[in-house]
């Protein structure tokens, strides 16, 4: 990789997860040629109208509209728990892939899997940079989180930052519309598809607050550094 190119994770505990929160991202940070690997925590089964195969073709459809590499990790859906074991096979994927940024959900949530998938991330953060643990690979401490909303709590999301996303939000409807068994089958004509009206007003609002048509907006906890101001949207 060029040197300003980016190793990037997207940890998500379900599949659409990543695509809900910050597809469009994704479809940005892939067409700027950094490389970015979504790593579903479970597959997000069982649902209602989905099947674990029905899921895995939805988001691997996904992940190719956004130019992103899809991983697994195999924990059980509805039942994410932290414990070592999830902590180091996820430490595992850190020093395996080696990631500059890891992306993972905002840890003020409703659903559980939500909040100990974040609490496993950032556990696992600090146990892959262990020496002489018994974790595949060689010691490795990501140097950024960045954590993105895809909450079940209805607040007003606390955002550090915003990513224009008026170039790339296409790409994320299109990423969200592959996943038919989760928003579409079994609903009433007027009632499918409802979830990209619920992103679209998010995404627009944050978009208002940096004067753009649409937004993703992010949160951070360690103080984030510019090289330049160049990147900033006007």
């Amino acid at each position: 990789m060029g040197l300003d190119a980016m190793n990037i994770l997207v940890i998500g505990p379900h599949p659409d997860d990543q695509e809900l929160a910050m597809g469009a991202t994704i479809a940005l940070l892939t067409r700027q040629k950094h490389h970015v690997t979504l790593l579903d925590m479970t597959n997000g089964e069982p649902t209602p109208f989905g099947t674990p195969e029905t899921r895995a073709a939805e988001s691997a459809a996904a992940a190719g509209i956004l130019g992103a590499t899809r991983l697994a990790l195999g924990l059980k859906n509805r039942e994410v728990t932290w414990s070592i074991a999830a902590r180091h096979a996820t430490a595992s994927v850190f020093r395996r892939l080696r990631p500059d940024i890891v992306f993972l959900p905002y840890p003020n949530d409703a659903h559980p899997d939500h909040r100990q998938v974040t609490q496993i991330a950032e556990d696992a953060r600090f146990d892959a940079k262990l020496t002489k643990s018994n974790i595949p690979g060689e010691p490795f401490y990501p140097p950024r989180l960045i954590y993105y909303f895809c909450s079940h709590l209805r607040f007003n999301f606390p955002a550090s930052f915003c990513v224009d996303v008026a170039d790339t939000m296409d790409i994320k409807r299109q990423a969200v519309r592959c996943y038919a068994s989760q928003f579409s089958a079994g609903r009433a004509v007027e009632a499918q598809w409802e979830i990209l009206k619920y992103v679209e007003n998010i995404n627009g609002y944050f978009g208002g607050t940096i004067r753009r048509p649409f937004a993703e907006p992010f949160f951070v906890q360690e103080t984030l550094g510019l090289k330049t101001l160049d990147g900033l949207a006007f």
